[in-house]
């Protein structure tokens, strides 16, 4: 498995605590979208089942070796000791498409057979729940059930994006991780592990797009966003006076074919603009974070009004525009 980057003082701390011999029963790895939480929460996962399955096949760090029994069971996905809820597919016969809109109460319920016996291949068992704001508000209230009460040996790993949206009673039984976003030089060496052939501009473009996300980047690959990098400067920079810089971006990205670049330019736009705007006082400080609102507005309503791209593209270009001074 890659080596993990960043976030080392979370991932030490919990590290810290199985060494301790007396781990909590419930994490919380909260933090950023895209920073690395549910790959850390399950390779922990693992190695915790490791450790109390068979510790002398263990080196040190996260790393579980494919020659133990315990990453078989997983990679297998029978591993009897470990479970992951997360948001299923809306149609079982097309797991790569549409995924539901929530962690059900029947998914939590599932794992009651589960907590009626011993964990089977050691003293430990662990659930992963990515994400736990995905959690129906039932589902969340069955899971506090065992949260309060604990089964003998379970650990739970809950990841969260929006810990604050979390019931307090949930919040109060876990230990807290905070993951943080990543510092730029991270990114990059994530982008460059994941995206080999990537040019250095465009990893550099990736990087500004990602906000310490290196998920968020990686959503951003093979659109060429390093180009749309360059067209949102020159609009801040000069203006666009002859509106040549919009037409063209309106006629490129408002194509059906072009409809993944054209999200990746309504959700880029607001944050560049915003970018911008840290340099910025006074009056042109003034319009820039008016230039934000609007973006912002502009670009969550876009895809669910299902508002017409090359209009939309063009009066967001104009928002980016406005920063020329």
């Amino acid at each position: 498995m890659a080596e993990l980057i960043g976030n080392i003082p979370a991932r030490e701390a919990l590290a810290a605590a199985m060494a301790s011999g007396s781990l909590h029963h419930a994490w919380l790895i909260a933090g950023p979208e895209g920073v690395g939480k549910g790959r850390f929460a399950r390779m922990a996962a693992l190695r915790m089942l490791a450790e109390a399955a068979e510790p002398e096949k263990l080196r040190p760090g996260w790393d579980v070796l494919e020659t133990t029994r315990t990453w078989h069971l997983s990679e297998a996905g029978s591993h009897p000791d470990f479970r992951v809820l997360a948001r299923l597919p809306k149609d079982p016969e097309k797991p790569d498409e549409a995924l539901a809109r929530s962690i059900t109460i029947a998914q939590v319920r599932g794992l009651q057979p589960l907590f009626a016996t011993k964990p089977s291949l050691s003293s430990r068992r662990v659930v992963v729940i990515d994400s736990i704001d995905d959690l129906e508000r039932g589902a969340a209230n069955a899971l506090l059930k065992n949260l309060e009460e604990p089964p003998a040996g379970t650990i739970f790993i809950l990841v969260s994006h929006t810990p604050g949206r979390l019931l307090p009673t949930i919040r109060s039984r876990c230990r807290l991780l905070r993951f943080e976003p990543l510092p730029p030089a991270e990114v990059a060496m994530v982008l460059r592990a994941e995206l080999p052939q990537a040019s250095a501009a465009e990893i550099d473009a990736l990087v500004r797009a990602g906000e310490g996300s290196p998920g968020r980047a990686l959503g951003f690959a093979g659109l060429d966003i390093a180009a749309l990098e360059t067209d949102m400067a020159r609009l801040a920079d000069t203006g666009d006076p002859g509106n040549a810089i919009r037409s063209r971006l309106a006629r490129l990205l408002g194509a059906k074919a072009a409809q993944p670049r054209y999200e990746a330019f309504l959700e880029r736009a607001p944050t560049f603009i915003a970018e911008r705007a840290r340099n910025l006082s006074g009056e042109a400080l003034r319009t820039a974070l008016d230039a934000y609102a609007a973006a912002r507005e502009l670009g969550g309503a876009a895809i669910g009004l299902s508002l017409d791209a090359g209009a939309t593209v063009f009066e967001m270009s104009g928002l980016i525009a406005r920063l020329a001074r």
